[in-house]
This record gives structure tokens, C-alpha cells and sequence, in this order.
């Protein structure tokens, strides 16, 4: 529901960052911070006490003011992502309670304007990411299959344009594909009803000019189509940069820094819109939990991230692995020291489901690492406690928890749903309405202030904090890193990752890109 627009006092709001500034190691307390004797040992019922709605929507208007002063997003390393991480760096430093860095990285950034036209009139379309400019006007050709075969395509594919259905194989493939079979451009639609069509290519690559369309606008280009001839026209105009942007790490100064634990959410949004709720819900949420905790003593360090670059396949939490666990940097003995890592990816979708991920994989036969079934049984426990019902999530790989996974890392975290429709039984469970989408604004530009579920997004806040306070204190229940169990766990992890399909069964996490399987 709409609310009256807030500005975000506690904090102070950096409309221009102030890029060059980052510190490459942790900085100098704060000036005569509060003495940690003074405070008393966190608890969960304290630190949820902490937690309120009003300072949760401050953030959220902070960031769509982000968003709304630099072209209506927050996309990598643009300057509403930086201004975005700017301000998370500065708040956080601010506290003295933190030792904050900011860890530049650098990827290629791509993202067009997409215009089509199928028989004269317009038809909305998405980009996938990484793909070509192209200017193409040719008649729609009809792909055998599923078009993951050279064969699938027909000799009168050359120089027209390719409609090929989702399923089976990469997006990137069949764009691949039509371009070997010398098809000009090619439209890819969905394979599951009143869903748009948006993802990536995954890299670099030889494709034709690609774009996606909802199941409902191919099979009614299909029918016009019939046993003819149907004119189409494709513009897409591709920005691709090499872009700088950063994570934003923050490790509290108390604590034992050999037993972290590690929390956190991405920061950019689509190029299409603001992302107040993907991943902005998930970023403020973790925010204000390490804002109140700084109100309190800790036995166990507390590490935040706060990801760059998730929306092109979670670069920001795969490249901060790399930089720990000796591929970059550090060694095993660096990794060693995260017990846990809890990930918070969209936690106030409007049509909501309460999603825990399946940390023991009793649901969907696909378990992390030993730990994990802990993890996932406290944020049970939490919703139970106060008669609420959950549902699991599967762990698709498919958000900055995959960079974690793969690395032998206990891990959980909450998901409220993005493009997969709610089913009767989930509106019974949750309210809402059946048949539509979880969050219908996802990777959209509506995806904004007004597109967020005040309760889900409080309760949510609430329960990150619940477990937050409980591993700050006591590792009860997760066991101490063991280094031949680690590595079963996380070859099992990249092993699950070779077979992601798109996660949109189960709520699983479709928002960092993953595989992009069509």
C-alpha cells in the first residue's frame, strides 16, 4: 500500500558518493564510542525490540531517492549503486561499532532499450542480458522443438527472425543457435504462464539479437502466424561498459573473529527499475539489524556484506570468496573462520509467502552444508512461536548464498517469492490472492516504494535479527568447521549448480541469473 513519503533521519543521505574513497583496510573507530562494557549481552528479544517499520520504509524511500536522482535505478555501477553504497559504508562507519571497508571489483555491464512489432502492432518485450544490438525487420520463423539443436532450425531461418520456446536448454544456447543457423534475430518465449521473460545469457558470447516474451504473447504470435507469413520488426540499443562497483563489508570490533558469522543481501537493482523490494527489502532489513546491534555486547564477531553485481550472476559475493579463500586471497584458514552465512533476497514481496530455505532438505532432496539444518530449524521456530505458518525454499543456487555453498558454508535465509504465481493452499496459508505472482513488479519499474508487504517486510526484519542475536552468542547446534566435510559440501554445491533450471519451482531464487536454463 502507498505511504506518505520519509526521508531517512538517522542517517545521513550521500546523493553524490564519493567514489574514490574506500578503504582498503578496516577503519579508525569512531570518535569516543560508546564503551562495549556499558552495554548489555545481546539477546533475541532485545535486538527484535530494536527493529520497527518506520526506520525500515526511511530506508526504503533512501533508496528510491537513490534511484529517482539517477535515471530510475540502482543497477551496478551506476551512480544510483553508488550512491546506494556510499551511504551503507558511511552509516555503518559512523556506528564506530564496525570495522568497515568498501572492495571494489570490476565486471562488464550490459543493458538495452527493446522495441518490437509483430504484425504492425507493439509488443512488449525484455532484454536478456549480454546480448547484441541489432536492427532487424525479417518475417517470424517458426523453431522446430525447442530450438537446442542445430537441426531444430529450418533452412528459411536465415535472415528472419527465429520464435523459439522456452525449456530444456540455456537461453544462451538457443541464442547461439539462431545465430549459427543465420537467423537475424530470434524471440524467445516463456514456457510458464503469465510470466514475463527476463534473464541473461550468462556471459559473453556469439548470439543473434535475442529477446523474451511471456508464454501468452508467443502462442498469440503462433496463432497469427498459423501456416503463413507474419512480419516482425526487432530494435534492441545495447549499452555494454566495464563498470567498477563495490561490496560493502563490515565486521563488528567486539567478538571471536576465529567464529563469524556472516549476513547479508545484494545492492543493485535491474536496469528496468529501483528495486525497493529485489534487493532493497533485504539490504534495509539487514541494515537495521546491524544498526541495533550495535546497541549491545556480542561473544561471536558479526560480519554484514553487502553485495554488488548479484543481478548479472552474484558477482560481488563470488568475488569476495575468491578474495578470502586463496584464489585471490587469503587461504582455507580465512574461510575457515565464517561458521555460518545467513542471505536475505527479497523479504517483502507484495503477494508474500514466508520462504525459508531448505537447509536440511527434507522438502526438495538438496541439503547445505552441515549447519544449515540448525539454520533453517530457528527460523522455524521463530514464525511458529508466534502461530505464523512457512513454507521451504529450495536452494537453487541462484542467489549470493551459492558463493557460500560452494564453499562448504552452513547456510539460510528467507525468501518471500518473486515471478512463480501463489498457489490456493499458499493463500490459504498467507492471505493474498492465488494465481498471481509473489511479487508482480519483480525486475520491473514498479518495483518501488509502493511495492512492498509492510508486515512480511517487519516480521522478516524482525526474525534476521532473532537468529542474529542467537549466533552472536552461541554456535549451539552448528558445528566447527571440518575441512573434509567442507569440501564434500561444496563439491556437492557446484555439482547441484550444473542442473539449476531457472529456479521457479519451490520459490527458489531466480534473481541472481544462475544458469539461466530456458
Amino acid at each position: 500500500m502507498p505511504h506518505p513519503k520519509m526521508k531517512f533521519a538517522p542517517f545521513i543521505a550521500f546523493a553524490v558518493p564519493v567514489l574514490a574513497q574506500y578503504d582498503a583496510k578496516s577503519p579508525k573507530p569512531s570518535p569516543k564510542p560508546e564503551k562495549p562494557d556499558n552495554k548489555k549481552l545481546v539477546s533475541p528479544k532485545e535486538l527484535i525490540k530494536k527493529i520497527n517499520l518506520k526506520d525500515l520504509l526511511a530506508g526504503s524511500q533512501q533508496l528510491q531517492d537513490f534511484a529517482d536522482e539517477n535515471g530510475g535505478n540502482r543497477a551496478f555501477g551506476s551512480a544510483g549503486h553508488n550512491a546506494t553504497t556510499e551511504w551503507l559504508y558511511q552509516t555503518l562507519k559512523k556506528t564506530g561499532y564496525y570495522d568497515v571497508y568498501k572492495q571494489p571489483f570490476v565486471e562488464l555491464f550490459t543493458a538495452a532499450t527493446v522495441s518490437l512489432t509483430v504484425d504492425g502492432a507493439d509488443v512488449k518485450a525484455d532484454y536478456l542480458t549480454f546480448g547484441p544490438s541489432g536492427d532487424v525487420t525479417g518475417n517470424v520463423i517458426k523453431v522446430n522443438n525447442l530450438g537446442c539443436n542445430g537441426t531444430d532450425y529450418p533452412s528459411g531461418v536465415t535472415g528472419q527472425i527465429a520464435l523459439i520456446s522456452r525449456g530444456e536448454c540455456t537461453f544462451a544456447l538457443k541464442a547461439t543457435n539462431a545465430k549459427v543457423a543465420g537467423a537475424a534475430g530470434a524471440i524467445i518465449y516463456n514456457n510458464i504462464p503469465l510470466q514475463a521473460l527476463s534473464g541473461t545469457l550468462g556471459g559473453e558470447g556469439d548470439y543473434a539479437p535475442v529477446v523474451g516474451l511471456t508464454q501468452e504473447q508467443g502462442n498469440d504470435i503462433l496463432a497469427k502466424l498459423g501456416n503463413g507469413t507474419l512480419s516482425a520488426t526487432l530494435s534492441i540499443d545495447a549499452i555494454r561498459e566495464n563498470r567498477t562497483n563495490y561490496n560493502v563489508i563490515a565486521e563488528t570490533k567486539q567478538g571471536d573473529h576465529d567464529n563469524v558469522l556472516m549476513l547479508g543481501g545484494h545492492t543493485d537493482s535491474v536496469f528496468a527499475g529501483p528495486g525497493i523490494n529485489d534487493d532493497g527489502s533485504g539490504t534495509i532489513g539487514t541494515l537495521m539489524t546491524a544498526l541495533g546491534l550495535t546497541k549491545f555486547k556480542i561473544k561471536n564477531a558479526v560480519r554484514f556484506g553487502f553485495w554488488g553485481a548479484e543481478e548479472f550472476g552474484k558477482l560481488g559475493s563470488f568475488y569476495y570468496l575468491k578474495s578470502i579463500n586463496g584464489t585471490l586471497g587469503g587461504n582455507s584458514t580465512e574461510v575457515s573462520k565464517l561458521r555460518a552465512y545467513l542471505n536475505f533476497d527479497m523479504i517483502a514481496s507484495p503477494n508474500y509467502v514466508l520462504g525459508i530455505y531448505d537447509g536440511d532438505g527434507s522438502a526438495f532432496n538438496f541439503s547445505g552444508p552441515a549447519g544449515s539444518d540448525t539454520i533453517e530449524k530457528d527460523f522455524e521456530e521463530f514464525y511458529e512461536a508466534r502461530g505464523l505458518p512457512h513454507v521451504p525454499s529450495l536452494f537453487t543456487l541462484r542467489s549470493d548464498y551459492a558463493a557460500f555453498l560452494e564453499n562448504g558454508i552452513p547456510s539460510g535465509g528467507l525468501f518471500t517469492g518473486a515471478e512463480v504465481l501463489k498457489t490456493e493452499e499458499e493463500a490459504q496459508l498467507f492471505g493474498g490472492e492465488a494465481g498471481v505472482a509473489l511479487d508482480e513488479c519483480y525486475h520491473q519499474k514498479c518495483d518501488d516504494i509502493n511495492n512492498l508487504a509492510h508486515d512480511a517486510y517487519l516480521l522478516n526484519t524482525q526474525s534476521i535479527a532473532n537468529s542474529v542475536a542467537k549466533y552472536a552468542v552461541s554456535w549451539e547446534g552448528i558445528p566447527r568447521p571440518n575441512a573434509t566435510l567442507r569440501k564434500r559440501s561444496a563439491e556437492m554445491s557446484r555439482f547441484q549448480a550444473r542442473f539449476d533450471h531457472g529456479g521457479h519451482e519451490h520459490h527458489g531464487q531466480p534473481c541472481g541469473s544462475g544458469k539461466n536454463f530456458s
